[in-house]
């Protein structure tokens, strides 16, 4: 009985490698599900969910990736394939790099903006835009912009890089932000 089933569980086995694909999948399930509930947990002890949220999603991708090269590293038949999508990804992200510094520029100035808080929502600022010096309220932070709207109810959209490297000007939070 042990030597008949011993193929359905090898990896080098395209039924194996399917049972096993199913056990990672479900892996990837639970633990996705666990990260999710602590990163929950989390954003009750931390007062930015935006930060809180990338983490979240970059820890359910760090998960997935994970898992999916354990699983490459398993199966033989993989192997070489793992070897050659690495290799891939490598040339594709120098690309994807050089093509999208603007972008990559504001994500990173985006992390280091919900790391270091230089500023919160609700929070004013005086920043210099192409109209001269323009005073708003931060309303929101992502990872590429941050929004401030003037007393006029203008929209300020200002790209995290900008915000990162700029001499800012901070006042007192208005009234009703957070």
């Amino acid at each position: 009985m042990n030597d008949t089933l011993a193929p359905a569980f090898s990896p080098a086995t395209l039924s194996g490698a399917l049972v096993y694909a199913l056990l990672f999948a479900g892996a990837g399930v639970v633990v996705s599900r666990i990260a999710r509930a602590l990163v929950r947990r989390a954003e009750k002890h931390f007062p930015d969910p935006t930060a809180t949220t990338f983490f979240g999603q970059l820890l359910q991708v760090g998960i997935v990736l994970a898992l999916f090269i354990l699983y490459a590293d398993l199966v033989p038949g993989l192997r070489t394939l793992g070897t050659a999508v690495l290799a891939g990804a490598s040339v594709v992200s120098i690309v994807l790099g050089l093509a999208a510094q603007s972008t990559l520029g504001n994500l990173i100035a985006g992390i280091s903006l919900l790391l270091y808080h230089p500023f919160r929502v609700g929070d004013e600022l005086q920043i210099s835009t192409p109209r001269g010096m323009m005073t708003g309220a931060i309303t929101s932070v992502t990872l590429g912009y941050t929004l401030l709207v003037t007393t006029s109810g203008e929209e300020i959209i200002v790209p995290n890089s900008v915000m990162a490297s700029a001499v800012i000007v901070r006042g007192a939070p208005r009234s009703g932000g957070a």
